[in-house]
């Protein structure tokens, strides 16, 4: 039996995954296998387990993401996987290893007084444009969550916001473009119900007050408003107050941060955030400052009896 090539055993894969998962989905895979992965090993009726690890050094070399790079050696045994099951080839059963990372990634976290000053302003000014920033600051919602919230969603007698779908922008290799969508979110568990805080709801009421018959949220227009739009007004509105740039997602990061340092159990604030499992929540937030570990190295002294 004469082996497939891997670019024939690719592209009956990315024809099986048109059909199981979301367009957004397969036009992020369409991408992977033909930007990253034909180039490399199109012409191979094998690759093997050097050839793989050879690709994540070099990609990482190249400066691309630790995530993306994840993405990529994902789709590559997804479609290695597809081969041995259909097409012949044999199992694979490799270990690729990533190189050891020696220093922290800092969180973008907004200072306390910087929070401060930017909920002032929010507060202050309650804007159709300036609700989405409040949003994410209050509930952790991420962009495409607000860009795409419609007033529907927002119940105001009983304080609640429900997450049911989500804005973006993806590239369509097929077309040669990208195309904005409006889709369910990102997860199963990104389905979910927020509760509003008082200062948030004081806003909400004031823009609906103002604009009845919007239908989003954001932008009190017919349409949800293009996310990497409202991220250049985040970063204008940021400048205009001198606050410290961060990026529109560091307002989850602020969020989650400031619920752990209140000591909100992980488990409601994993979903308050839509995350799949507590563990995403610990490995992200969950980082004691200097003033908590002095708080538990005291319990420790204390707990001696000295």
């Amino acid at each position: 039996m004469e082996t497939i090539l891997f670019k024939d055993v690719a592209s009956q894969w990315i024809e099986a995954k048109r059909k199981l998962v979301k367009h957004s989905t397969f036009c992020a895979y369409n991408l992977i296998v033909h930007t990253h992965l034909l180039p490399l090993f199109g012409d191979d009726a094998l690759i093997t387990e050097a050839q793989a690890q050879k690709m994540v050094i070099d990609k990482l070399n190249a400066g691309l993401a630790r995530k993306t790079v994840r993405d990529i050696i994902a789709t590559l045994k997804a479609i290695a996987k597809y081969g041995t099951k259909h097409c012949g080839w044999a199992a694979i059963s490799w270990e690729i290893e990533f190189p050891t990372e020696t220093t922290a990634k800092k969180l973008p976290v907004l200072t306390m007084a910087n929070q401060r000053k930017l909920m002032m302003h929010l507060s202050e000014s309650p804007t159709s444009q300036n609700i989405g920033v409040m949003m994410a600051l209050c509930t952790g919602m991420r962009i495409g969550e607000v860009c795409a919230l419609k007033w529907a969603d927002v119940d105001m007698q009983s304080r609640i916001i429900t997450i049911g779908s989500t804005v973006g922008r993806v590239y369509d290799y097929e077309k040669k473009a990208t195309e904005r969508l409006l889709t369910s979110p990102k997860t199963r568990t990104s389905n979910r119900e927020i509760p509003i805080c008082r200062e948030l709801l004081t806003a909400l009421r004031s823009i609906r007050k103002s604009a009845p018959k919007a239908l989003y949220v954001v932008g009190g227009g017919e349409y949800p408003k293009e996310p990497r739009i409202y991220r250049d007004y985040f970063a204008r509105l940021l400048t205009r107050l001198n606050i410290p740039k961060i990026v529109f997602h560091g307002l989850r990061h602020t969020f989650a941060t400031r619920c752990i340092e209140c000591q909100c159990d992980y488990k409601t604030v994993s979903t308050i955030l839509g995350h799949s499992n507590v563990s995403t929540t610990l490995n992200l937030y969950v980082h004691p400052n200097i003033d908590q570990k002095k708080r538990c190295i005291d319990k420790f002294s204390k707990s001696l009896g000295l």
